[in-house]
């Protein structure tokens, strides 16, 4: 993988290097050339598009690939003097409405049995790897106010936020541990924030040939389209790549081992990034570390190159081993103590263990007060609250946990509203929250 600090970049092909802070906006195309495509792969695309929609105009084919429309006219002109299509219609000067003839619809079968993908146009594997390289987490060195601004809707104690700091600043892996309830999950998904709010991914590489879908609204959520002078036009950039939110990837107990590995469609013959892939410049929580099916050694065996290296290697489709980068802050969230589950030789590679400790009552009772307005209270009832901590965690000698200032909340609102009862807390509304919230606990 190839590493540079966003002062001093590499030549990007196809990538142009803005805003420092941000590393980079994917330089507007204006070729195919530009675009790193190779004839056979443009061809497929729009024969299996106006083989799925039956005709179309050029402008629409080159929206639907993400491609400039400026070549579009003459490479389409090209393929109607090879009697592949045809024009339907005059759309405007310099535009057609095209469709198949039959031996373009002959020629889109043959595409569509190879790979039935149909969507924007992929970006190549070497871009890729420039465009890591440029937005690289390795580069980012958070202070304490950034890590106070990526935290400030979260309350947590000042000795685990001292441990954060350097922690995040080491860009290795991390051991979150402590009871359920105490926020490992909110800590992970607020530490990506600290690395910056957004970076630019392809929506599909072309990776030796093959199709690999990296884009994934599931797991990553698309933002405006910013460079420093602010809202960039669609002639800006390249419109086959997203600009999105830092991912935070989050695996809990129903992580497998295949979920690591570049996954094939059998049937669409298109292939799908791995979770670390699609994680890259941002972190991956592994949550409930220990509870998935594989055992933990097994799981961090996977782990040992990519952690010290931080590069990966994964197989393709046709079974070429491919190099990629694994440019992420990978963070294990466990209820248990980490000797528990490897031994030490797997914990130096994870060189920070941070214990998410229980609120004191203090930290409790102030978490109540946040939490109260967010939910629509007017006020906080300093006597109910009182009687919450005493009747319910001082006589049942119950441990606080973070995440129950917010949950008894809410069943008291719940109750409120089903009742047509004024947002306020009483005694008996935090009986009956109680009563249901730990109950099964």
């Amino acid at each position: 993988m190839r590493l540079a600090a966003p002062s001093v970049l590499p030549p990007l092909s196809g990538l142009d290097a803005r805003d420092a802070g941000e590393a980079f906006v994917p330089r507007g195309i204006s070729t195919f050339e530009e675009a790193g495509l190779e004839t056979a792969l443009l061809e497929g695309l729009v024969l299996k598009f106006l083989f799925n929609t039956g005709q179309s105009s050029g402008r629409r084919i080159a929206a639907e690939l993400g491609l400039p429309f400026g070549p579009f006219p003459e490479y389409l002109r090209q393929l109607k003097n090879a009697q592949i299509l045809t024009y339907a219609n005059t759309v405007t000067a310099g535009d057609f409405v095209y469709s198949l003839t039959d031996v373009g619809r002959a020629r889109a079968r043959s595409y569509l049995d190879e790979c039935s993908y149909v969507g924007t146009a992929p970006v190549p594997f070497d871009d890729y790897l420039d465009s890591v390289a440029a937005q690289t987490i390795v580069n980012e060195h958070p202070k304490e106010d950034d890590l106070r601004r990526a935290f400030e809707d979260l309350l947590i104690s000042e000795q685990t936020f001292g441990m954060l700091g350097p922690a995040i600043n080491s860009g290795r892996g991390l051991f979150l541990y402590g009871f359920p309830g105490n926020g490992k999950t909110s800590i992970a998904e607020r530490i990506t924030l600290c690395f910056g709010t957004s970076v630019w991914i392809p929506r599909v590489l072309c990776i030796e040939g093959q199709l690999v879908k990296l884009f994934d609204p599931a797991n990553h959520e698309e933002m405006p389209r910013r460079s420093a002078g602010g809202l960039l036009d669609s002639s800006d950039y390249d419109r086959r790549w997203v600009h999105i939110k830092r991912p935070t990837i989050v695996a809990g107990g129903e992580l497998r081992m295949e979920d690591l590995e570049i996954r094939f469609d059998p049937i669409t013959k298109l292939s799908e990034a791995p979770l670390q892939l699609k994680s890259n410049l941002g972190s991956f929580l592994i949550d409930d570390f220990g509870r998935q099916r594989m055992q933990p050694v097994e799981l961090l065996n996977r782990w040992i190159v990519p952690l010290e290296k931080r590069y990966d290697f994964l197989s393709l489709a046709n079974g070429k081993k491919v190099r990629v980068p694994f440019d992420q802050l990978i963070i294990f969230s466990t209820n248990l103590e980490p000797r528990q589950l490897v031994d030490e030789a797997f914990l130096r590679r994870i060189p920070y263990k941070i214990h998410a400790v229980d609120p004191t009552e203090a930290e409790f009772r102030q978490m109540i007060h946040i939490f109260a307005p967010r939910l629509g209270f007017e006020a906080v009832d300093a006597d109910a609250v009182d009687y919450l901590i005493n009747a319910h965690y001082r006589r049942a000698k119950r441990p606080f946990r973070c995440c129950q200032p917010r949950d008894l909340l809410l069943q008291v609102r719940n109750y409120c509203v089903y009742n047509d009862l004024p947002l306020v807390m009483k005694p008996e509304y935090f009986d009956f929250a109680v009563k249901n919230y730990f109950t099964v606990m």
